[in-house]
């Protein structure tokens, strides 16, 4: 029999974090910082509308479903549109019936974009697929060159030639792997507002909780997970800088930027590579770099880890018109009316995207 608890994230007892992390442990697809009791607690204190399902069988704890609660039992991911990676922390193989679990938390619909496909418990409601790209450094920095090298011969000897490019530029250059200035951070954060304005997106860091909650990672070193600053200084000024999150064994990629300035020296690149090279000698074994076609990524990564798309509706109100929206997208779609048939699916999307910035 299934039974489970809604909790706060500050509810959670000294069991449920000893069973969090047990489980968490038995899965080598949770090691991503997003999995970590230190993310969750991290967006807790900048919103209150983080929740915990905890599912037990036979009083044992099986599962968590760390999820944003909104209006009428509306939830999304932990983080929201930051959220890249999320799902059950479970043991691998344990069947959940996520329906059954959502409908006896209060949850009417969750809806998820980044869980990893090893989790069959979303498999039901998938509506598409993508992929996570990942670094494979768990033989060391320099067998990952070797390898991609092999593979993406052109690629490489780009990064080769911008390297000697950067290695001659005049007032040389200054590599800083974990760069605590505040007015690093800072600049950081206007770069990529600025970014956003400039390619005509959302400036994900105009509302203040994002802000906030980069800071207490960056600040607070959370239970396997912390933020980390990088940035490349080219002639003694920034040239590029890039705030992650990190766990024992995995740095998420998150929130690169760069000075379009100092382009010919393919800033970016060049900071990821010396990221990745500095990592690899202390403890990360993969850098994942998220979802997107994006040539750096595809060029630079081992595989991808593949990630479930979709939603999930329990018998509600709720529940009832998220599936009616969902069959009126899928409707569209399938008229002959060429670009025309995705505006409802695009809009409802933006509608989303736009609603998962709120303010708690």
């Amino acid at each position: 029999m299934l039974q489970v608890e809604n909790k706060k994230v500050q509810e959670l007892g000294p069991e449920d974090r000893a069973a969090w992390r047990r489980l968490r442990a038995a899965d080598p697809g949770l090691a991503s910082p997003y999995f970590s009791l230190g993310f969750v607690q991290a967006v807790s204190r900048v919103r209150n509308d983080v929740r915990v399902l905890v599912a037990r069988e036979n009083n044992e704890i099986i599962a968590f479903l760390p999820l944003q609660v909104g209006i009428l039992g509306h939830a999304r991911p932990v983080g929201g549109p930051f959220g890249d990676h999320h799902g059950l922390i479970a043991a691998p193989g344990q069947a959940i019936d996520l329906k059954a679990l959502l409908s006896a938390g209060g949850i009417s619909v969750f809806d998820f974009f980044g869980v990893p496909g090893h989790q069959r418990a979303f498999r039901a409601g998938a509506r598409g697929e993508d992929g996570s790209w990942v670094i494979d450094l768990s033989d060391g920095y320099d067998a990952f060159v070797e390898t991609r090298s092999a593979i993406e011969p052109k690629a490489f000897r780009n990064l080769r030639s911008r390297q000697k490019k950067l290695e001659k530029a005049d007032g040389g250059y200054v590599f800083r792997p974990d760069d605590r200035r505040e007015e690093v951070f800072e600049t950081a954060l206007a770069w990529k507002s600025a970014q956003y304005v400039r390619t005509g997106h959302f400036d994900a860091f105009s509302v203040d909780w994002t802000r906030n909650l980069l800071k207490t990672l960056v600040h607070d070193e959370g239970e396997d997970c912390h933020g980390l600053v990088s940035s490349l200084e080219i002639g003694g000024r920034l040239a590029a800088i890039h705030v992650g999150m990190r766990s024992s064994s995995v740095l998420h990629y998150w929130f690169p930027v760069y000075d379009p300035e100092f382009s010919s020296f393919g800033p970016g690149l060049a900071l990821l590579m010396k990221i990745c090279e500095h990592v690899s000698q202390d403890g990360i074994a993969q850098v994942h770099l998220g979802p997107g076609e994006y040539a750096f990524k595809s060029d630079l990564a081992s595989w991808q880890i593949p990630l479930l798309s979709g939603y999930v509706a329990t018998t509600s109100l709720l529940g009832a018109a998220r599936t009616l929206a969902n069959g009126i997208d899928a409707s569209a779609r399938a008229l002959p009316l060429g670009p025309v048939s995705t505006l409802p699916g695009r809009a409802m999307r933006r509608l989303d995207r736009m609603t998962s910035f709120r303010p708690a």
